[in-house]
C-alpha cells in the first residue's frame, strides 16, 4: 500500500544521544588489589617454616646432648676476678651428702684435673653430712686429687659443715673456717620406724614375717627391738663406722692431732669455730678470702682468678625437681622409713 511503502525510507542509522548534562562519560575506577595482604601472608608462613625448622634442630641437639652422655659438661662462673691465666677452682659440698652430690663432686674434680691452668682447689662445705658412702667417695676423689695432681686443696666451711660434712673435709691440705661455722659432730647415727602400733591398734593389720634364721630381720619395723636387737646393730653397723670415721680423722689431722686426742673429741659433740680451732680441728677462721690466700701460697702463685664449677640446668632437672615435689608413698618409700639408715649426720640440722 502506498502508505506504508512512503514510511519505509532507507537513511543513515540514528546516533545516540549525546551525554546529558552534569554526568561523566569516564569509565569506573579499577579495584585495588589485594597485593599487600599476599606479601605479608608469605612472609609468614616463611617465618613459620624458618622457626619450625628451627626447633626441629634443637631438638635433635637436645636428643644428641643425651644420647652421648653430654650432663656431665660444666660451665665455669667467675667468683673472683684475676690477673694472668692462672685459676683456682672452688667444688661445692652443700647439702645433705648423697650418691648424686658425691657424683658431682667427682665431676668437679675431675674438672679440674684436666684444666691445666687449675693451680689449687677450693673444697666449700656447707653440709650437716649425710650416708656414709657417699660422704667416704668423697673424702676418696679429694685424696685422689691431691695424690694425682699435686696441686693444694683448701677446705672451706660456711654454714654448718659436720659430721660427713667434716668427713670430706679433712681430706684437704688445710681447713678454713667462717667465724659463724659449726663443725665436728664426729660420729654415727641410725634410726628407723616403729609402726607396730599404729598398724595393730589403729588400723587393725597384723604384719606376718617369715625368715630363714632368728636375725634376719633385726630390726624389724613391725615390732619394738629387743635389747640383743640393739646389740647387734651397734656391733654390726655403728662400731666399724664409728672406727672408720676415727681413723680418717686421725689421718687427716694427723699433723696437729695424736690418735687418743681425735677419739677424746669424736663423742659426736658438736663445736663452733673459735672452739674448733682451740682444740685443733681446723686450721684457720676466715672468710673466702683467707682460703684463696692459702691456696695461692701453697701454690706458690701471687695471681691468680677463682671459679666455681656449675652443671648447666637441663630438662632432665626440671623433671626430676618436679617429681621430687609430688608426695608419693610407694613400696621404696615404705622400705626407706622402715630400714635403718646408718649415717654420718648431725641429727639437729
Amino acid at each position: 500500500m502506498d502508505f506504508d511503502q512512503g514510511n519505509n525510507i532507507s537513511g543513515p542509522p540514528p546516533q545516540p544521544a549525546g551525554p546529558l548534562p552534569g554526568f561523566s562519560t569516564s569509565p569506573p575506577p579499577a579495584r585495588p588489589r589485594a597485593s599487600g595482604w599476599r606479601i605479608f601472608l608469605s612472609i609468614l608462613l616463611v617465618l613459620s617454616v624458618i622457626a619450625n625448622i628451627a626447633m626441629f634442630l634443637m631438638l635433635i641437639g637436645v636428643v644428641a646432648v643425651f644420647a652421648t652422655g653430654q650432663r656431665s659438661l660444666l660451665s665455669e662462673e667467675v667468683v673472683r676476678e684475676g690477673s694472668g691465666t692462672n685459676k683456682i677452682a672452688m667444688v661445692t659440698v652443700q647439702g645433705i651428702i648423697q650418691g648424686e652430690l658425691a657424683n658431682d663432686v667427682h665431676r668437679q674434680l675431675k674438672a679440674a684435673r684436666e684444666d691445666r691452668r687449675v693451680k689449687g682447689v677450693i673444697i666449700r662445705v656447707n653440709s650437716p653430712g649425710g650416708t656414709i658412702s657417699a660422704s667416704d667417695q668423697i673424702y676418696k676423689e679429694i685424696r685422689k686429687y691431691r695424690e694425682e695432681a699435686k696441686k693444694p686443696v683448701v677446705a672451706f666451711m660456711q654454714g654448718v659443715a659436720a659430721s660427713g660434712g667434716y668427713y670430706a673435709s679433712v681430706a684437704c691440705d688445710k681447713i678454713v673456717a667462717e667465724p659463724t661455722a659449726m663443725t665436728g659432730s664426729i660420729g654415727v647415727i641410725s634410726w628407723w620406724l616403729v609402726v607396730q602400733e599404729l598398724l595393730e591398734d589403729k588400723l587393725g593389720v597384723l604384719p606376718v614375717t617369715i625368715t630363714s634364721g632368728q636375725k634376719k630381720d633385726w630390726p624389724s619395723s613391725f615390732r619394738e627391738p629387743a635389747p640383743e636387737e640393739l646389740d647387734y646393730m651397734r656391733d654390726k653397723l655403728i662400731t666399724p663406722a664409728y672406727e672408720r670415721f676415727v681413723e680418717i680423722v686421725a689421718e687427716g689431722r694427723k699433723e696437729t692431732l695424736s690418735p687418743e686426742e681425735v677419739r677424746q673429741l669424736s663423742d659426736g659433740s658438736i663445736y663452733g669455730a673459735q672452739e674448733a680451732l682451740e682444740v685443733k680441728l681446723i686450721d684457720e677462721i676466715g672468710y673466702l678470702d683467707k682460703a684463696i690466700s692459702m691456696v695461692k701460697s701453697m701454690a706458690g702463685i701471687d695471681e691468680a682468678g677463682v671459679v666455681e664449677y656449675r652443671k648447666p640446668f637441663s630438662l632432665t632437672d626440671f623433671l626430676s625437681y618436679r617429681s621430687a615435689s609430688l608426695p608419693k608413698l610407694d613400696r621404696n618409700t615404705l622400705y626407706e622409713l622402715g630400714t635403718p639408715q646408718v649415717l654420718y649426720l648431725w641429727s639437729a640440722y
